[in-house]
């Protein structure tokens, strides 16, 4: 099958994966380092079908997704640092009203305004744990151009088949490199629509699961009028405060992302086979970590790197496979607290050592970091 090939941006890739994935619905706020995914929007989405809305501001934004989303529409958002606090309560809508959404988080460095330009991977708690409450979530994580573009498909499919907002935490360095990117003919990627009601109107129960634990989400309007609330709420959509209730609703939260979390949760693994030092990165950090495992590799130091493609849920599973083979293990991130290496440390134990690589002034981690971490130079 014959592909076109062009030099793109990641933000070009993300809108443009956004778009091949079958968005209608763009509301957003310009903020750097996001804001050309709004501006590819404004133009791409008008000639697909769809509608663009420039917001007021990032609290707009992220309720317009979500009343896009429940009127049919499969609808995102971008937006950086910020804008990505501001949108946390009504994503704790989005949550709990099982709203099918993407919210792309072009990470940049903080606290608040921070350095608006320069690049962090700080955001990964925020991600996880931004809305209050006991609740779940997906979020991917880009390494390249073309992860951009992929994964962005990801990120719908994920919204649209098990009813869940998305978060798609790239980088700035991701966001705004340029490499060639061989496009998906249209067919060629799967595409997934939310399941929609097969029952009569009067019938629809829009918190009912099915056999698969998904509700089917029919398009609010027409034949279809329903509830939907932020508070606790029964089959049935309406506030409901009996502790059973309650009980179900938030199990039900994470049980539909548990269920399915072995095709939710991707990794990519480089020579990890023969290792004796495994490297775990996601982002931009993964090319330093690869660039420096070869070079470690022509030390004669076996470092294999596993790359998180998902960070939530995070990936234990893989990681733990992969500690019975060794005996250290280095986390480059782009935060000061180590973010993942907590969560990794988590899944290890104390019998794993755990070496960090941390920068947190604005400036990427080179090959050369995390080489002297491998050996200790």
């Amino acid at each position: 099958m014959e592909r076109e090939t062009r030099l793109v941006q990641g933000n070009q890739a993300i809108a443009e994966g956004a778009i091949y994935a079958g968005a209608g619905f763009y509301a957003g706020y310009p903020i750097t380092p996001s804001s050309e995914i709004a501006e590819e929007c404004s133009k791409l989405l008008p000639k697909a079908g769809g509608v663009y809305l420039q917001m007021e501001d990032e609290i707009a934004s992220i309720a317009a997704i979500v009343g896009a989303s429940l009127a049919g529409a499969k609808s995102f958002t971008a937006t950086s640092g910020p804008g990505f606090t501001l949108m946390q309560e009504n994503l704790g809508l989005a949550v709990m009203g099982e709203v099918p959404c993407v919210v792309i988080d072009v990470q940049r460095s903080g606290p608040s305004t921070g350095l608006a330009t320069k690049p962090a991977q700080s955001d990964v708690m925020q991600v996880r744990w931004g809305r209050h409450g006991d609740q779940s979530i997906i979020a991917l994580s880009p390494a390249t151009v073309e992860e951009c573009f992929t994964l962005t498909v990801k990120a719908f499919n994920f919204a649209e088949k098990y009813r869940v907002p998305v978060i798609l935490a790239a980088d700035e360095i991701v966001a705004h490199m340029r490499e060639n990117l061989s496009y998906p003919a249209p067919g060629e990627l799967e595409i997934v629509t939310r399941k929609q009601p097969a029952g009569p109107p009067a019938e629809y129960k829009p918190f009912l699961p099915e056999d698969d634990g998904i509700a089917p989400l029919a398009a609010y309007g027409g034949e279809y009028v329903f509830h939907v609330t932020s508070s606790m709420h029964g089959y049935d959509g309406y506030s409901n405060n009996n502790p059973a209730n309650a009980e179900w609703r938030v199990a039900q939260l994470h049980r539909k992302i548990e269920r399915y979390r072995d095709e939710i949760v991707m990794v990519k693994n480089f020579d990890t086979e023969d290792m004796d030092i495994l490297l775990i990165a996601f982002g931009a950090t993964t090319r330093a970590a690869r660039a420096a495992a070869l070079k470690a590799r022509e030390k004669g130091i076996k470092a294999g790197v596993l790359q998180l493609l998902t960070i939530w849920p995070f990936p234990d599973k893989e990681i733990a496979a992969l500690g019975q083979k060794i005996k250290t293990v280095i986390v480059p991130e782009m935060n000061y607290s180590g973010q993942v290496a907590g969560e990794v440390q988590r899944v290890l134990g104390p019998n794993i050592e755990i070496r960090r690589v941390n920068r947190y002034n604005g400036t990427i981690i080179t090959p050369q970091d995390i080489l002297k971490a491998i050996t200790q130079d």
